[in-house]
C-alpha cells in the first residue's frame, strides 16, 4: 500500500528539527508534483531513518547529577520551568555559581537535546574546550560523545552528540550557511555581559529569528552587571538571579616602582619573582602545606619570558605550566 502524503507528514513530528524541515520540504515538492508512488516510498524509508536517529537521541539522554556546593544547581527546577515556560529565559549569575557547566545539564533535564542540539557559546577557545570536557565528565561520557565541541580547527563531534561547545565567533560563521540554525533545539550564549562584537551580532540576529523559529529555546547568561537590558530587548524575558560562591581572599599591595632598595628589580617581570619568592617564604613561616600560584600576563610572549626566569629559582619538584591558546591541546590539558 502506497503511503499518504497526510500520513508521512503526521510521522515528521518524531524526528529532529533539522530532518523534520529537510524532509517537509521533499514532501512538498512531492505533493506538488502528482505524489509518485517510488518517490513516496523512498521517503517514507528516509522518514523510518530520521525516526529511529531521533529515538536513539531520546534514549541516549542521561539522568545528571548536580553538585550540591554550587548554588546555581538549588536553582535547578526554577530554571529548568522557566525554559519549559518561555522561549528566552535570562540567567544573573555570579562568579562560581556553577552557571556554565551546569546550565546544559538542566537543559536536557528540562526535555531539551532531542530534537537537535544544545549549543553553547563561549568567548575564548580555551574555555569551549574545558569546558565541555568538563560537562562530558559530570556526564559519565568522554569528550565527543554526549558532549562535544567546535573550535577554529577543531570538531570533536559524533553522530550522538547532545550538547555542543563552541565559540560564539563559530555559531556566528554557521548563520551564513544555515541561516536558521536548524541543527539547535537549545542555545545558551554564555558571558553575555562581555558585550563583544560576535555577542552583539548573534543576540542581535536571534532576535530576528525567534519568531521564525518557535521551537527554539534561547538561555542568556550573564554576571549582575544590568541583566535587565537584555530581558527587555527579548520582550521582558524573565530573569533567574543566583548568587556566587567567594572564598577568603588577603590582598598584598606590591608596587613595581617606587621607594624601594636597589637591589630589586623595578620592572613588571621583576615584581613577579619578588612577589613569587615572598609567596613561598610565607607558607614557610606559616608552615602551610604547598600550595599553586596563579600569574596573569597579558600575552604568550610576557608568559613564555616569566617562565623561563621562574625555572632557575623555583625549588625541585615545583611544577610550572604555561597556559595560552597556541599550546596543544596535551599541553594545555596539564593544568586541568
Amino acid at each position: 500500500m502506497d503511503p499518504s502524503p497526510e500520513s508521512l507528514a503526521a510521522r515528521l513530528a518524531c524526528c529532529s528539527v533539522a530532518d523534520r524541515h529537510r524532509l517537509r520540504s521533499r514532501l512538498r515538492g512531492l505533493t506538488a508534483g502528482g505524489g509518485d508512488a517510488r518517490a513516496l516510498h523512498r521517503l517514507e524509508a528516509d522518514i523510518a531513518a530520521a525516526e529511529q536517529l531521533h529515538r536513539r537521541r531520546a534514549a541516549s539522554v542521561p539522568q545528571p547529577v548536580y553538585p550540591p556546593e554550587l548554588p546555581v544547581a538549588q536553582h535547578r527546577e526554577e530554571i529548568a520551568a522557566a525554559i519549559r515556560a518561555h522561549q528566552v529565559v535570562v540567567v544573573c549569575g555570579e562568579t562560581g555559581s556553577g552557571k556554565t557547566t551546569q546550565l546544559p545539564k538542566i537543559c536536557l533535564e528540562a526535555g531539551r537535546g532531542v530534537d537537535g542540539f544544545i549549543g553553547h557559546t563561549q568567548p575564548r577557545r580555551l574555555a569551549a574546550r574545558s569546558i565541555a570536557a568538563r560537562v562530558a565528565s559530570e556526564l559519565g561520557g568522554t569528550l565527543g560523545g554526549l558532549v562535544g565541541y567546535k573550535i577554529r580547527f577543531q570538531d570533536r563531534m559524533s553522530p550522538g552528540t547532545l550538547i555542543k561547545v563552541m565559540t560564539d565567533g563559530i555559531l556566528l560563521a554557521e548563520t551564513q550557511r544555515d541561516r536558521q540554525l536548524l541543527q539547535y533545539d537549545t542555545l545558551i550564549v554564555d558571558e553575555a555581559h562581555e558585550r563583544s562584537l560576535n555577542i552583539d551580532f548573534l543576540l542581535g540576529y536571534l532576535h530576528q529569528l525567534l519568531p521564525r523559529r518557535p521551537d527554539l529555546k534561547l538561555i542568556i547568561t550573564s554576571a549582575t552587571i544590568d541583566p535587565i537590558r537584555f530581558s527587555r530587548h527579548f520582550g521582558d524575558a524573565p530573569v533567574i538571579e543566583v548568587s556566587g560562591r567567594t572564598f577568603p581572599v588577603e590582598v598584598r599591595w606590591r608596587p613595581v616602582e617606587g621607594e624601594e632598595s636597589d637591589e630589586q628589580d623595578p620592572t613588571v617581570l621583576g615584581g613577579i619573582l619578588d612577589a613569587v619568592d615572598e609567596l613561598v617564604a610565607l607558607d614557610r613561616e606559616r608552615s602551610l602545606p604547598p600550595g599553586d600560584i596563579l600569574v596573569f600576563l597579558s600575552g604568550e610572549r610576557e608568559i613564555a619570558e616569566t617562565a623561563e626566569a621562574l625555572r632557575g629559582r623555583l625549588a625541585p619538584g615545583t611544577e610550572l605550566l604555561p597556559l595560552f591558546a597556541r599550546l596543544s591541546n596535551e599541553e594545555q590539558d596539564r593544568v586541568f
